[in-house]
């Protein structure tokens, strides 16, 4: 090499040097940068999960709460409707309404209005005739006997704003008798939002599904009423599912806010629980200036030594070098993906397989090429696939996406997931479909998990309430078929509620447990089925069952709750845990005006009369044909 040259390649070395420090700092100011930003946003994450904790609690709180409106509600309309609108009756409707609103803080007021608007109990909370009011007008002219939920209302007796639940109930004839109606104050739910405190200035809301708020803290008398409707919330299409993270500007007070929202899934109501932005940022924002001015300090120290690096050009260089080795190794791991990519062509083979496919069904790229592409697809599942694939080199489909069982070299089968293309050639013709497939096993895992717990008791382990409906169904259907008999036990814990206010409910939780141990030991056959019903009460279907083994069983399970001991100061008949059973049978093929609701009523007015004879015994019902009209006019 020449002096000439030599030099020239000294005379880069500074602006070499020079390039890479600026370099050098770029990268850890962006890098520093990039590293608060993830940490605001984690930040923010973490206040999304709160928040939307917060939203799922309150949302289960304002659903409970509808819910025993609705239940008092239910309860009223089932005696108006027994009983009718007689004075007598309502004067005693009117005494127990006053008696459970005293009784029950939730509830503001419970009352009963004729179907000309007419109050017949106590005041209501807008005027003496309520015919103009949307409730009232919906019930009138709708015969749906489901729960409305009314906008937020203003007192005019008490000037407190509350919120209407509200049930139609019919003459004997069936034509619209009245409405009745109950009301939430806003203020008790303003009060109770008051529990969490999640930030200084942030708020929980609820709000009316059309976009009238229903309750809010802070400052529930200055926003209770007001319409937020003309928000994205209620506008934009992307934010109408059931829950998610909300980021917007609060008309209210015009605070940047961070909320998650929750739609109830029974009432047309919409849960909100915002923090205030700039105050969630406050922390993060200090940290990140003191971390950033540290950072800047370093760079700047970089920047004065940077007359260093030259004399370190060729370890700078090997460094670069292997840099440069690492980014590349990166590059070809990021490019890569644990997913299998293959091409089928139009005769139904693969023409392009990408190595994960030893991962995703147990064989090499090199073995699978050339092969047919829906080979190991689950007979059941492959018409599906092969309509799909056929379309789509038809042209009729641009894209697909299903999931199907594939077999798998060493795993016996696999679920997986696969989302198709179609690729074109430069006229436009249809050339093949590509596919990216994914493992999706263990999600299906999860699936039939979550499955199980849909229909399981959390408490005792029996089926729960909705298993049973569903399998009462299927037993009274099959027992028709089979022209059998069907058979149900209600069991009922005596005394239970004094149980638990003189244990705990803990001891209450116990004592649950035991009892459904004992009927669950009953269940020896198949088809036999053990659920917990609802509070203290459980059932029993037994198919192919007649009234002597049903109340063989029914005296079985008595006898082995009442010889468990389980200590109950509070009953007074004999001093331990008992329980009370009905029992009732049928064959629905020989009674065709029976229904499946016909068998539980004749069971619970067992239980009842069991409990009204005293309680810890088992009393039959008797078969259904001997107590309901049969088809043939008798």
């Amino acid at each position: 090499m020449s002096a000439t040259a030599q030099r020239a390649g000294w005379s880069r070395l500074p602006l070499r040097a020079a390039a890479f420090v600026v370099l050098t700092c770029a990268t850890i100011l962006g890098v520093s940068g990039w590293r608060e930003w993830a940490a605001r946003d984690a930040v923010l994450r973490g206040a999304e999960t709160e928040m939307a904790n917060v939203a799922r609690s309150l949302t289960q709180h304002a659903e409970d709460s509808f819910d025993l409106l609705d239940s008092g509600v239910v309860g009223v309309v089932s005696r108006l409707e027994m009983d009718g609108t007689g004075p007598a009756t309502i004067t005693k409707l009117g005494n127990v309404l006053e008696v459970r609103r005293k009784a029950v803080p939730r509830i503001h007021g419970i009352a009963v209005i004729d179907d000309q608007g007419n109050w017949l109990t106590s005041p209501g909370t807008v005027g003496t005739t309520l015919s103009d009011d949307a409730f009232f007008r919906y019930h009138q002219l709708s015969s749906k006997r489901d729960p409305y939920v009314g906008h937020p209302v203003k007192s005019l007796l008490e000037g407190e704003w509350v919120v209407t639940l509200s049930r139609r109930f019919n003459k004997p004839d069936g034509s619209f008798g009245g409405v009745v109606l109950a009301t939430i104050s806003s203020n008790y739910l303003a009060h109770f939002y008051e529990q969490f405190e999640i930030g200084r200035n942030s708020s929980a809301a609820l709000v009316h599904s059309d976009g009238l708020i229903i309750a809010r803290n802070p400052s529930n008398d200055k926003f209770v009423g007001r319409s937020v409707a003309d928000t994205a919330l209620f506008r934009d299409a992307s934010l109408q599912r059931p829950s998610g993270v909300y980021h917007f500007k609060s008309p209210l007070d015009g605070a940047e806010r961070l909320s998650f929202f929750k739609r109830s899934s029974r009432y047309p109501l919409v849960l909100l629980a915002t923090l205030d932005k700039e105050e969630l940022l406050a922390p993060w924002r200090a940290a990140a200036i003191s971390r950033m001015l540290y950072v800047i300090a370093l760079v700047m120290l970089i920047a004065v030594i940077g007359a260093v690096l030259v004399r370190q050009m060729q370890r700078g260089q090997r460094m670069a070098a292997a840099l440069v080795e690492k980014e590349a190794h990166f590059r070809l791991l990021a490019e890569g993906s644990s997913d299998m990519v293959t091409s089928i062509g139009l005769d139904d083979r693969l023409r392009y397989v990408s190595p994960s496919a030893v991962r995703v069904v147990g064989w090499r790229a090199n073995q699978l090429i050339g092969t047919p592409a829906l080979a190991g697809i689950n007979p059941e599942d492959l018409p599906e696939v092969q309509a799909t694939v056929d379309a789509m080199k038809r042209g009729d489909r641009e894209e697909a996406r299903f999931t199907y069982r594939h077999s798998h070299r060493q795993n016996d089968e696999v679920w997986l997931e696969s989302t198709m293309r179609v690729t074109r050639k430069d006229d436009g013709g249809v050339d093949g479909v590509v596919a990216i497939t994914r493992d999706i096993t263990e999600q299906k895992k999860l699936e039939s998990r979550l499955e199980t717990l849909a229909i399981e008791d959390s408490l005792t382990g029996l089926a729960n309430r909705r298993r049973f409906d569903e399998r009462l169904k299927e037993e009274w259907a099959r027992a028709y078929r089979d022209r059998s008999s069907l058979a149900l036990l209600m069991i009922d814990v005596d005394h239970f509620k004094a149980y638990n206010d003189e244990y705990g409910h803990p001891a209450g939780d116990a004592c649950l447990r035991l009892v459904a141990k004992i009927i669950a030991a009953e269940t020896q056959r198949t088809g036999d089925l053990a659920a917990r019903y609802g509070g203290e009460e459980f059932a029993m279907l037994l198919p192919n069952t007649d009234p002597a083994g049903c109340a063989l069983i029914g005296e079985r399970i008595r006898s082995a709750i009442h010889e468990a001991g389980l200590v109950h100061a509070t009953n007074p008949e004999s001093g331990c845990v008992t329980a009370s059973v009905g029992g009732a049978t049928c064959r629905p093929a020989l009674e065709r005006t029976a229904g499946v609701s016909s068998l539980v009523e004749a069971a619970d007015r067992a239980l009842y009369a069991a409990k009204d004879a005293g309680r810890d015994r088992l009393m039959m019902s008797g078969e259904l044909m001997n107590l309901l009209p049969k088809a043939s006019g008798q």
